[in-house]
């Protein structure tokens, strides 16, 4: 048995502090990362980071080894909370009074990007989660059809079906050219 396995079973059979704590430090900044690149807020990052770990303590005693590893069952409970953040999310718009402006055309680039990929990442929230879940831990975690299958219980073959269709529909509505 790895240390891995031992101190998920210290947290789920004697509800270890010690050891809950350790597996929160093994994968924090890990985490924190995945959300980061689809938030990209710093504060809302750390209070959805928060929320995963709250989440996963609450309920490991439910964590089965033979279904999938921590990691993967760590990185659902991880695409859930951001997908349940993308349907609460409100942008705040700022004033360009509170903008800070050196170069005009590098200011309107970045600008366009992030309304680019504000707008994309709205219409992937109207998708069904598991086509959400397929597309964010392909993007934002670089993760393999492989590695998403074995994650979300799918097999390769419709994980690549779902990316693909997403793309698909994504290229259809935003253009080519936009993306």
């Amino acid at each position: 048995m790895d240390d891995e396995s031992r101190l998920i079973l210290k947290v789920q059979e004697k509800n270890s502090k010690k050891a809950a704590d350790l597996l929160v430090r093994k994968y924090y900044k890990e985490i924190y990362v995945f959300v980061y690149r689809q938030v990209g807020n710093k504060e809302d990052s750390m209070d959805l980071t928060q929320e995963i770990f709250i989440s996963m303590l609450k309920t490991i005693v439910y964590f089965d080894r033979s279904k999938s590893s921590f990691r993967t069952w760590l990185y659902r409970i991880a695409t859930n909370k951001v997908i349940d953040h993308r349907r609460r999310y409100k942008p705040q718009l700022l004033s360009t009074d509170e903008i800070e402006i050196e170069d005009t055309t590098d200011y309107q680039t970045k600008f366009q990007q992030s309304e680019m990929i504000r707008r994309i990442e709205e219409y992937v929230c109207s998708f069904d989660d598991t086509s959400q879940q397929v597309f964010r831990l392909h993007i934002y975690d670089d993760r393999s059809f492989r590695e998403i299958g074995e994650s979300l219980s799918l097999p390769e073959a419709t994980v690549k079906t779902k990316y693909y269709r997403l793309q698909k529909k994504i290229r259809e509505e935003f253009g080519d050219n936009e993306i």
